[in-house]
């Protein structure tokens, strides 16, 4: 696999990321909320996905990472996140933490555990994440960095 480019998405220009994510079926409703960071991820062949990180302080949630569906299986997935969690930990992020309805076994093996979701941190817990967007079913992750 190539080097992938990574390109910071403005505010108004998410309109790719949610057409990304709605093929995914994953969440949408809030991403040009404040507090969210996403990023476009391509390859020398263009576009292989996206992600973000939303939230202040040491514990974060890791957003809307999504790999197009022609580019899944390669190991482009793991390449995104490793770079995702790199930012993190430069903007002085200790813990990242997830709620996905059907990625579980990627994050796991990707060094997430599972945990409590009732004992999420407040800022984690008030997000629309956890308290809209996704349901009480999805599984909680959660990684130190």
């Amino acid at each position: 696999m190539t080097g992938l480019r990574v390109t910071c998405l403005a505010p108004g220009a998410l309109d790719d990321l949610a057409g990304a994510l709605a093929a995914a079926k994953l969440p949408t409703a809030d991403l040009a909320e404040p507090g969210r960071a996403f990023v476009r991820f391509d390859d020398d062949a263009g576009l292989v996905g996206f992600g973000g990180i939303e939230g202040e302080g040491s514990d974060r949630l890791l957003r809307s990472l999504v790999v197009v569906a022609d580019h899944r299986g390669a190991g482009i997935g793991r390449a995104m996140l490793a770079l995702l969690e790199g930012e993190a930990r430069r903007l002085g992020v200790e813990r990242l933490r997830l709620l996905t309805n059907t990625a579980a076994p990627f994050f796991r093996v990707n060094g997430y555990a599972g945990a409590d979701r009732a004992a999420a941190p407040p800022t984690v817990a008030a997000s629309r994440e956890f308290t809209a967007l996704c349901p009480a079913s999805a599984t909680y992750l959660v990684k130190a960095l």
